[in-house]
């Protein structure tokens, strides 16, 4: 089956982006916070707890009673919702055989019982559900999200939840002067690589520092004259002043060397840090005295190999500032 194209979005929900399972109503046989963790589910056969089977995955009792089962997750990247994953691998007579989705956007950090008391807007109504099985649906709500409620109708396991779509930064809580304009979670995005055959290239922008090789951008080995590129959208037209180019990790398969471009439109290119030696398992910043304007990054690695992170510390223009107010105006 294809994967449907929004799935390639960020996972808003992720714990990897901050996420975190706020509360559930039940979670006898399996804890909540498995629900968004970044690992693909497991499975170990005669893994027997005190509970019973120990499933990797969110699972409650059964009912005995008329009711469903829910939890409560506070994305890590408030953001547009295109569509959820409810993924129940390894859950075979046990998982839930309907489920729903809603969610709510809301400032501060109120509690799950504040929480509870509020309005949700359903993003998935009341749907079927297969069993060992990643259940893809498309969003109906409209919006900037900060929340979503997992509903599973009556009870059961569900190993993984994604919520895929596209971070929306709260201007109130940043200092538009200075900050990352390649930061994922400031709106910036991956428009086109070259090759991601080992891992995403939205890797490169995410939060945080990686923990492994596997949280970076990684290429084949190339056997030709080329090499491997990425290209990102800002998260607003800006002028950067410096630039971090990060391979930790990275030791037998760093790239040799790395350059820079910038582009208001994306289409004409201009130079913003010359090709320039890296080390491997280091974390190089460049700064960049001489930089203009741009809205548009592309970061050239030659010829291949990975990098973790990438991160590019400006300013906004002006009509960076207004184009970023406006995205959050126009989700809330």
């Amino acid at each position: 089956m294809e994967r449907p194209k929004w799935t390639r979005e960020p996972d808003l929900a992720s714990r990897r982006v901050g996420g975190s399972v706020l509360w559930a109503n039940d979670e006898l046989f399996a804890e909540r916070e498995n629900l968004i963790i970044p690992a693909e589910p497991e499975f170990r056969p005669w893994n027997f707890g005190h509970k019973g089977q120990i499933y990797d995955g969110w699972e409650t009792r059964r009912r005995r009673e008329p009711g469903s089962d829910a939890a409560m997750v506070r994305l890590g990247l408030p953001g547009l919702i295109s569509g959820v994953v409810v993924n129940t691998a390894f859950f075979t007579g046990n998982y839930p055989p309907f489920a729903s989705v809603e969610a709510l956007a809301v400032a501060g950090y109120p509690s799950p019982a504040e929480l509870s008391e509020m309005d949700w807007q359903p993003i998935v109504p009341r749907v079927a559900l297969k069993g060992d099985s990643e259940n893809f649906f498309e969003a109906v709500g409209k919006g900037r999200f900060t929340h979503v409620r997992l509903s599973i109708h009556p009870d059961g396991g569900v190993a993984r939840l994604r919520v895929h779509g596209t971070p929306v930064a709260d201007p109130r809580l940043l200092d538009l002067g200075s900050l990352d304009l390649a930061a994922l979670e400031n709106g910036a995005r991956v428009t086109g690589a070259s090759n991601m055959f080992y891992s995403s290239p939205a890797n490169l922008i995410s939060p945080g520092s990686a923990a492994v090789m596997g949280e970076g951008w990684e290429t084949a080995r190339r056997r030709d004259d080329g090499n491997d590129w990425v290209t990102i959208a800002l998260a607003g037209a800006g002028v950067p002043r410096l630039a971090e180019l990060d391979t930790s990790h990275f030791k037998g398969n760093a790239p040799g060397w790395a350059a820079l471009s910038g582009s208001v439109d994306g289409h004409e290119w201009f130079e913003v840090l010359p090709r320039t030696r890296l080390q491997p398992d280091t974390r190089h910043r460049f700064p960049l005295a001489e930089a203009r304007e741009l809205a548009h990054l592309r970061l050239d690695i030659y010829p291949d190999g990975g990098m973790a992170r990438l991160r590019l510390y400006g300013g906004l223009t002006e009509a960076g500032r207004r184009e970023f107010t406006e995205r959050f105006h126009a989700g809330s």
